[in-house]
């Protein structure tokens, strides 16, 4: 579904790893991580994250990105609870998301 998703985007790539993310960078040749920060009760997981990764790979750094505010309460967890409600998505995720999401979640149920 990302891949679907961003297909109109010039540069991005879509790709999973196990293991640390530090390592995955290396492995890609990175230098920055790009982390995003929603709500100031993310901001402590993530600053402690990247604390961790700045002592386990010194060369990499975090920057930190926060959204428009009118993104900021959203949620992976709000959208997957309001489409098991039965909420229409289509102001949040692409109509191919919250199809397969709804379906997802009524296999659930």
């Amino acid at each position: 579904m990302l891949k679907k998703a961003t297909a109109g985007f010039q540069g991005v790539i879509i790709d999973d790893f196990d293991g640390l993310v530090v390592n995955y960078a290396r492995r890609k040749k990175a230098k920055v991580l790009i982390r995003g920060l929603r709500m100031i009760s993310d901001f402590e997981y993530e600053f402690q994250m990247a604390l961790t990764n700045r002592k386990l790979a010194a060369d990499i750094e975090t920057i930190f990105l926060m959204p428009q505010e009118s993104y900021s309460y959203l949620s992976s967890r709000l959208l997957k609870e309001a489409a098991s409600l039965g909420a229409d998505l289509s102001g949040f995720v692409p109509d191919f998301v919250e199809k397969a999401l709804k379906k997802k979640l009524h296999r659930a149920l």
